[in-house]
């Protein structure tokens, strides 16, 4: 059995409210510390008031008799088998020794010297089940005023004493030797090691619950013996190492090498390659508030493997992809795991409208097939080979259809707009009509200038000096 004793660093750490001062300290919190022995409390803390020691393995009551100040001392869910070395807490008004092993009834009168004692608590010990038990507790401390949670009436007191004197602490003796040969029994029982060996196809979990369902006595050793495995399997916990030992290896590959889908945490996920064709996004929905050190991500060319809190999830990949170009992202707010990974041979896909015309053609063959008629024909333009046009000889084609037509320029009033249209038709008609002589452009040029001609007969006709003689 390891010893927990009460240590200086222990009663320091519990002394914040007082400046860290023990020596002055009237009150002090030491429970559930697995304490077996009580030290050095009445050497360094002499002005203590308030003793909590509830939910230790204290077997024994000692090393208290100084503290002369002491009032209330609690002691609940311990192993303390006798009331002793009380007698010199003069101060004691408050004794709580609820869930012990206190069989022997008889040394409550240990307490009859603590004179200032108004409140004792007894209830689940081996004693508060014996017959005439509170009656002889009353008779024995007359200074009590409070039993068990339960006021002392006058009138029990005086029942109480009457019984006393009927022999009632005979009986009381008789009783509490046949409980303690029990308890000495019950012990023996005991078995003194824990089973710490796996039966055959057991986990951990299974033994645990073997050990927890295991039914055994209520004594001072098995009480021991719980908190021995519960601070073993706490530190087990604690221990990294241990962890990786004990973790159950999950099955990602079949016998033949194949890999498999799995999804241990059952957690959801979508797999999208349409938004983006050239990469693969995974949507892995992880719980919000998983701490990012619990997650673990293995990106492969073929697979891809989410370890989140000792819960596998792997999906195995229709199309290669590229690790090393991947990334994964996960959202503060939501939660979600997003793994974006590119493929290693894209597929390039329709653009939007070719799909568009491809689904109208798909869905009109539907509706012909549904009703026995043939589906419209697409109607495309087609060019007559037969038929080219010569680019190259467009003008004298438009020369040769026009040959036979004659040009004749009649002359207008010389008005700057109509000179200048004028000068336009001449232009064209000098590119179209290829059969016209030299004289008739002459006769034309004189017709429609007259600075060319040195004159003009036309009365109408001004000499514009800003207008630029017809080329």
């Amino acid at each position: 059995m390891i010893i927990f004793k009460v240590t200086e660093e222990m009663i320091r750490k519990r002394s914040e409210h007082n400046n860290l001062e023990i020596f002055t300290l009237e009150e002090v919190s030491l429970h559930q510390q697995d304490i077996t022995h009580i030290e050095l409390l009445d050497k360094m803390c002499r002005d203590l008031k308030i003793l909590y020691l509830q939910s230790n393995l204290i077997g024994k009551i000692e090393n208290v008799q100084r503290l002369k100040k002491l009032e209330y001392l609690n002691l609940a869910l311990n192993n303390v088998k006798l009331i002793e070395n009380l007698a010199g807490c003069e101060s004691l008004n408050k004794l709580d020794l609820t869930v012990n092993f206190i069989s022997e009834l008889t040394c409550v009168e240990s307490l009859k010297d603590n004179y200032n004692l108004r409140e004792l608590f007894l209830t689940g010990n081996p004693c508060s089940r014996f017959e005439g038990y509170r009656q002889f507790v009353i008779a024995t401390l007359p200074q009590l005023k409070t039993l068990d949670g339960q006021d002392v009436e006058i009138s029990e007191r005086i029942q109480a004493q009457q019984e006393m004197a009927l022999g009632l602490r005979e009986r009381i003796v008789e009783l509490q030797t046949e409980c303690a040969e029990q308890q000495a029994e019950d012990e023996d029982d005991e078995d003194d090691e824990e089973d710490e060996e796996l039966l055959p196809g057991e986990t951990e979990a299974d033994k645990e619950k073997r050990y927890w369902e295991k039914k055994t006595a209520y004594t001072p050793k098995s009480r021991i013996a719980t908190q021995a495995h519960l601070r073993k399997t706490h530190a087990d916990k604690d221990n990294p190492e241990k962890d990786k030992k004990r973790k159950v290896t999950t099955r990602v590959f079949e016998r033949g090498g194949r890999m498999l889908n799995i999804n241990d945490g059952k957690y959801d996920f979508s797999v999208d390659d349409s938004t983006e064709p050239d990469k693969v996004i995974l949507d892995l929905v992880l719980p919000r508030f998983m701490d990012l050190s619990l997650i673990d991500c293995d990106i492969q060319p073929t697979y891809v493997r989410v370890t989140a809190k000792e819960k596998v999830f792997q999906l195995v990949l229709q199309e290669e992809i590229q690790p090393d170009k991947s990334d994964a992202k996960r959202s503060k707010v939501t939660g979600h795991l997003v793994l974006t990974m590119p493929k290693v041979r894209p597929v390039l896909k329709m653009s939007s409208q070719r799909t568009a015309v491809a689904a109208a053609a798909a869905k009109s063959k539907r509706q012909a097939d549904s009703t026995g008629q043939t589906p419209p024909q697409i109607q495309r333009l087609e060019v007559d080979t037969s038929k080219r046009v010569d680019i190259a000889n467009i003008v004298s084609e438009r020369q040769l259809a026009n040959s036979n037509t004659s040009t004749k320029l009649t002359q207008r009033p010389a008005r700057k707009p109509l000179l200048q249209d004028l000068t336009t038709r001449s232009g064209i008609t000098e590119i179209e009509d290829d059969n016209t002589t030299m004289a008739d452009h002459q006769d034309v040029s004189s017709k429609g200038d007259g600075r060319a001609s040195g004159g003009s007969d036309d009365s109408d006709f001004e000499d514009d000096p800003d207008v630029p003689p017809l080329m």
